[in-house]
């Protein structure tokens, strides 16, 4: 009998070790993973903000061309 106690005994403690083991591996995993989605949103942002800026100066211009192409317009029928 006590050699049954001390094998379920034996397999109890490896079973809680086992479980710490994988506790301590997912929580890993996680840090791991939350700092990979951290610099995946820092790199959608840096992106994001040079594509905004493209943008910006693409309005700019095309605005420019417009009043441009008005004002030759204005000239054009004053003549």
């Amino acid at each position: 009998m006590k050699k049954v106690f001390l094998s379920l005994a034996i397999v109890a403690a490896l079973t809680v070790v086992s479980c710490k083991n994988a506790s301590e591996n997912a929580e890993a995993t996680a840090d791991s993973a939350a700092v990979a989605v951290d610099s995946a949103a820092a790199v959608v942002e840096e992106v994001a903000d040079s594509a905004t800026a493209v943008v910006d100066s693409a309005a700019a211009i095309a605005t420019e061309k417009i009043e441009g192409a008005v004002e030759a317009v204005k000239e054009e029928a004053k003549k």
